[in-house]
């Protein structure tokens, strides 16, 4: 590991934490060469994810796109950054556990829909009715009884 300070590669490892709920590892680490002390984390290194778009276009898969568009959702709604930031790392674990290198965006949507159908109900609708471009108050309302009885069959 380079010294951000120094550049040299000559350092030893004081300290190693699992960190982030045991998603990464932090190591402080002491330059040999200079003293400097710096932090570094490990990550486990996932396939890159691909996201097959509806009119068939494709592009990387991107968290912060997912957490803007589930944030935008559950605006106003008692849900908190972390449990955002939850939903969003179960998907990546499932994509990650699938071997998944594509995903459409109906699939991913729809992950999104199942994991804030637990939590939040009017964030779920909101969600919903962007990601299924609802064009009228007739789909708001079929939608309803689907998500209070718990059947929701995801049709469209």
């Amino acid at each position: 590991m380079k010294c951000p300070n120094c550049g040299k590669e000559d350092d030893r490892v004081l300290d190693t934490r699992v960190s982030q709920g045991g998603e990464a590892v932090r190591r402080r680490r002491e330059c040999l060469a200079c003293g400097y002390r710096f932090t570094t984390y490990e990550y486990i290194e996932r396939t890159p994810v691909t996201v097959i778009k509806r009119d068939g276009g494709s592009e990387p898969f991107d968290r912060n796109k997912l957490i803007t568009g589930i944030t935008l959702a559950c605006a106003k709604r008692p849900i908190t950054k972390t449990q955002i930031e939850k939903i969003v790392n179960d998907i990546e674990i499932a994509l990650a556990d699938e071997y998944k290198s594509e995903v459409s965006s109906k699939e991913l949507g729809e992950m999104v829909l199942d994991r804030l159908a637990k939590i939040d109900q009017v964030a779920y609708v909101r969600f919903a009715s962007v990601y299924r471009a609802y064009q009228n108050v007739e789909q708001f309302i079929a939608e309803i009884p689907k998500l209070l009885k718990g059947t929701d069959k995801r049709e469209q």
